[in-house]
């Protein structure tokens, strides 16, 4: 099984590259990815558990189970302090500044997510998740998108600078453990 445990590894990366790689808004890349394994991914792991047992989150517990038998996890956040500066009011703010502004004032955050953050720069984070996600899938390697991962990322100081994150944890097995679950 080492060798498919390596494919996995080798997978994660393209999956970075089709995140690096993914269209974003005026060409500015605001993407950072971590592929995670051995002790990192227990780490990621524990993260997630002792989140879920903290605020009574058992979906946390659970997805802290996947990311622990996964082979991998692909980790992609978006920087926070960044805004296409279209003035669009996507955020709730009228202004990009007034959005930035904001996001200095709450510190720390009472979140995991920090915000306020661009609707624009999300959707750029949901077109990178969305492009890595596809080649998991071209190569046949079980993938599920977790919001869990990436709180438990964040949580660790991983991902410097990012706002928002999520991970991708990712298994070769004959049985897909992402979305046979029992809770």
């Amino acid at each position: 099984m080492a060798f498919e445990s390596e494919a996995v590894e080798m997978v994660a990366r393209l999956m970075a590259l089709s995140a690096r790689t993914a269209p974003k808004a005026r060409g500015i890349d605001v993407i950072k990815t971590m592929i995670v394994t051995g002790e990192e991914k227990t780490a990621l792991a524990e993260a997630m558990r002792e989140y879920g047992e903290k605020h009574n989150v058992g979906f946390f517990i659970r997805d802290a189970g996947n990311v622990a038998a996964s082979d991998a996890c692909l980790l992609i956040g978006s920087l926070l302090a960044d805004a296409v500066n279209l003035d669009c009011g996507g955020c709730g703010y009228s202004t990009c500044a007034e959005m930035l502004d904001a996001q200095r004032e709450i510190n720390p955050p009472a979140t995991p997510y920090r915000g306020p953050n661009c609707v624009v720069r999300m959707a750029d984070l949901g077109i990178a998740v969305g492009s890595a996600a596809k080649t998991a899938s071209i190569h046949n390697v079980d993938n599920r998108v977790m919001y869990t991962a990436g709180v438990g990322a964040l949580s660790l100081g991983w991902l410097e600078g990012c706002g928002v994150a999520y991970g991708i944890p990712l298994r070769a097995s004959g049985k897909d453990i992402f979305f046979d679950r029992t809770r």
